[in-house]
Formats: structure tokens, sequence, C-alpha cells
């Protein structure tokens, strides 16, 4: 069953965040990702307005985008994000419903 990794990132410092983000793409191909959603126009409807980013990313599993998150490429990768409050970010990651990805 499909799975949707959906971030809420806030960007702090651009500059040490595209190091981060530059890395992204080919971790994601390694592990079956493909981006939905990133950037682009937005409504919050309920909730802070804390985060002024939403990036939602399809994966094959729950599995696969777990692993994606645990894997030692995107561990290096995502301590650019975090290098002096680059920015703050909330993850989640939720099942689909029923959709064969195939």
């Amino acid at each position: 069953m499909v799975a949707y990794w959906a971030a809420r990132p806030k960007i702090n410092n651009p500059t040490q965040y595209k190091k981060y983000s530059d890395l992204v793409p080919s971790i994601l191909q390694k592990f079956g990702g493909r981006i939905v959603a990133r950037g682009g126009r937005f409504k919050i409807l309920e909730g802070p307005e804390r985060f002024r980013r939403f990036v939602l990313i399809e994966f094959s599993s729950l599995e696969k985008a777990v692993a994606r998150y645990e894997s030692p490429e995107y561990l290096e990768a995502a301590l650019h994000r975090r290098k002096e409050g680059a920015s703050e970010l909330e993850i989640a990651i939720v099942e689909g419903i029923g959709r064969d990805p195939s």
C-alpha cells in the first residue's frame, strides 16, 4: 500500500538548507520516492502559520518511506538542515487508502 511522507519545513538559513536539498533527489530515487508537491501555493485553514513550505512524497510502502528516513544517506544529509538551526521541520508518514501504485 502506498505511503506519503508529509513534511512541513520552515527554512531559517537558505544557504545551509540548500546543502541538504541538493542531496535529497538521489536519495529519493534510491528509495523509489516520487515528489507529489513541493513548495507552491498553499492556504493554511487551521493551525499555526509557523511553517511556510510543504512537501509531499509518495512511496510504494510505509516501510520504504521509513527506510529512506532511517538510511545513512538521508541521516547524513539531514545534518545540513539541522546545523545551526538552518530549518525547523515536522515529518509524518501515513499510509494511503488501498491505491496500487503500479
